[in-house]
């Protein structure tokens, strides 16, 4: 993950070109490489076919082998260009907005403005608790939300705190603040107590002595 604080760092070339001018970029992170798990296991599980097909058709089926090694071809450089694309794709936190770029050939960004953030939690799949990412989920006052779900997010529970942090200043951690409409929004955190939380953003077991 990479963190960025208030004017320290230069944003990537990516996200620095859809950020305004008064903006403070605060948090820049890619999605979690487990993104990648799919297509890569799928083009590795192709090869292996693809080479014991080679081994029964060795005297004969040019053909057809030609045709699954060009189907593989096809798995490889689809495997690359999503690889590609992950790189180019960030989720970024500025003082201001939430905004997710994707997309290589066609790039597309999708913003949601702080104060229009009524409710935000997180979850983790089976997977992500085995490898570390979960998934954004972003509730608005408006109809129509162009950022809702944003999936593969790496060390969830020390981002979610981040964007809280920001989203709702003063709230304590759940506890009432100076009311207001803040009263109606609300970062739902199904995690430990946060007092449990470690600088280096794990959490204590309270059954350890």
């Amino acid at each position: 993950m990479r963190l960025i604080a208030p004017g320290g760092g230069n944003p990537p070339r990516e996200v620095n070109k859809y950020l305004l001018l008064h903006e403070q970029q605060v948090i820049t992170v890619r999605m979690h490489p487990a993104v990648l798990f799919a297509p890569i296991a799928l083009a590795l599980g192709g090869l292996i076919v693809a080479a014991v097909l080679q081994g029964i058709f060795r005297h004969g089926g040019g053909a057809v082998m030609a045709v699954i090694w060009i189907a593989w071809g096809v798995l490889l450089l689809r495997t690359v260009y999503l690889a590609a694309t992950w790189a180019v794709d960030y989720f970024v936190v500025t003082s201001q907005r939430m905004i997710l770029t994707s997309g290589l050939l066609t790039r597309k960004v999708a913003m949601m403005p702080l104060n229009k953030v009524t409710d935000m939690s997180f979850q983790r799949s089976f997977g992500g608790r085995l490898f570390g990412y979960g998934e954004f989920i972003i509730e608005s006052a408006g109809q129509d939300q162009a950022l809702r779900n944003i999936p593969y997010i790496p060390y969830p529970e020390q981002l979610y705190l981040e964007v809280c942090n920001l989203l709702f200043p003063g709230a304590g951690g759940g506890s009432s603040g100076g009311g207001g409409d803040d009263s109606a929004r609300e970062c739902r955190y199904p995690g430990p107590p946060l007092e449990n939380l470690n600088p280096n953003g794990s959490f204590d077991d309270p059954g350890d002595d």
